[in-house]
């Protein structure tokens, strides 16, 4: 049962602060990883300390270096900096086992030589009697066995009495030592466990602050009772809830449980919009929904992330990213959205075409949400003749009052400049002669210069064109009605 948080008076602060990310290398970087790690640079740069990077690749079956690198790729996207080398669990082995020797020597673990069968009869019991299986080793209080048989070595874990974490999220929880086991520290075949590595490397790297998701909640007690059995100083324990779908149930694909990579590669999202959402899903200040990383780094504390799980909202991380958007150097979008408009038009851009693209950036980004949708509304600037119309464009040239788009022409081949202000003139020109709202000639107009319906203001797409292709698309589409 938890109650209100309470701190350890012997908790670190300042620049003794020390946390860490600790990912397998089994997959990609998770959205959930990438939150857990963001909370935890955060406290570490809030105090001036140290944020490391532990790769766990302990499980060498599933540990591949393409899942290595994809998580060094994320964190540098999302710009979430380590201090000093990213430490590679599985190159501590040694270390590890060093650590279940000396529990052995001092009697705080036992040689327990149950066979597989034998474990496969204690879980049988414990199902018949529907009760949670908990190993209880005959070998605990036996030391008659022969150590070059096959046997593993557990932890002596304390079976009376309670234990007690005080987590700066969750509160104060409990739970009765009778309820854990004598976990295994080493396989029989020498190498060690995952819950003996994590306490050692924690110990080891001087962490104060273990900050990671619920489901390690009942892990910590485990671990706890390891670190006590070595005589080391236990950490802050702050166990965040999980992110769930926004439908309430666990965060799946469905969800946008996809890789850091995937936001960044196939949705076109900005690290900062990821950045800023990820902060807000679980953690607040106030109000404040649009939140710097400075602001963060000075914000952010344990005591405001909440203890309910958060719901991954598609929408409102859309809107974050379109505020980053229209905040962003043109230069810098423009460099980003490049690619995706190469992949497109199947030709890399020339320098010319790559300046119109940062020029486009102003007209562009105001309705965009993501990269893709400025690289979508960037496709007509490159496209060659004859273009391709869609449906509403091509309803819009048929409708379109005869000679109107003709005496458009015209009137723009006859500007002796190419700016701002005389294409404005001169299409308001047209539609005052012609007796049209600006809207009709706007339409047929956006609908012969990028065959769409859709596009920024028809004067950008002029001046963004310049006067050859805006001409010569005007040109091909007079007789578009007549020959569609």
């Amino acid at each position: 049962m938890a109650t209100e948080n309470k701190t350890d008076p012997a908790e670190a602060t300042g620049t003794d602060v020390v946390t860490r990310f600790a990912p397998s290398p089994t997959g990609f970087l998770h959205i959930g990883g990438a939150r857990t790690a963001l909370f935890n640079w955060l406290f570490a740069r809030h105090h001036g300390g140290k944020f490391l990077l532990r790769i766990e690749d302990t499980d060498r079956a599933r540990s591949t270096e393409a899942a290595i690198d994809a998580i060094l790729d994320g964190m540098r996207w999302l710009d979430l900096d380590w201090d000093g080398d990213a430490v590679f669990q599985f190159a501590r082995a040694g270390r590890h086992a060093e650590v279940a020797q000396e529990l052995l020597a001092k009697g705080a673990a036992y040689r327990c030589y149950l066979t597989q069968d034998e474990l496969a009869a204690m879980r049988a019991e414990a199902q018949e009697k529907r009760v949670p299986f908990r190993v209880r080793s005959p070998w605990r209080d036996r030391d008659d066995g022969d150590p070059a048989a096959p046997h593993v070595i557990r932890l002596r874990a304390p079976q009376d009495g309670a234990a007690t974490i005080r987590d700066r999220v969750q509160g104060e929880v409990t739970v009765q030592n009778a309820e854990l086991d004598d976990f295994i520290l080493l396989r029989s075949d020498g190498t060690p466990t995952y819950m003996l590595s994590v306490v050692v490397d924690d110990n080891d790297m001087g962490v104060t602050h273990v900050i990671r998701g619920d489901d390690h909640l009942n892990n910590a007690f485990r671990q706890r009772a390891l670190i006590h059995a070595m005589d080391w100083r236990e950490p802050v324990y702050a166990h965040v809830p999980l992110i769930h779908g926004a439908d309430g149930a666990k965060l799946s694909k469905r969800h946008g449980a996809l890789g850091v990579d995937a936001y960044r590669d196939e949705l076109g999202y900005l690290p900062e919009a990821v950045n800023n959402y990820l902060l807000r899903l679980g953690w607040g200040h106030g109000d404040a929904e649009i939140i710097s990383r400075e602001q963060a780094i000075e914000w952010f504390d344990l005591a405001h992330v909440g203890r309910s799980p958060s719901r991954f909202d598609f929408k409102k991380l859309e809107n974050l990213n379109g505020h980053y958007i229209r905040e962003a150097d043109d230069a810098r979008l423009a460099g980003l959205v490049a690619p995706r408009v190469e992949r497109r038009i199947g030709r890399p851009l020339d320098d010319a075409e790559h300046a119109v693209l940062v020029r486009a950036m102003d007209a562009l980004k105001p309705r965009a949400k993501t990269l893709d949708e400025i690289a979508e509304g960037a496709l007509f600037l490159f496209e060659t003749l004859p273009l391709q119309v869609d449906e509403k464009a091509a309803g819009l040239l048929r409708d379109a009052p005869e000679g109107l788009l003709a005496d458009a022409t015209e009137r723009l081949r006859a500007l002796t400049g190419w700016n701002a202000e005389d294409i404005e003139a001169a299409v308001r020109e047209t539609s005052e002669s012609a007796g049209v709202g600006l809207g009709k000639l706007a339409q047929p107009l956006r609908a012969a210069l990028t065959g769409r319906s859709v596009s920024p203001g028809i004067f950008d797409v002029l001046l963004l064109l310049g006067r050859d292709a805006s001409l010569a698309r005007l040109d091909a589409a007079h007789n578009f009605p007549a020959g569609a």
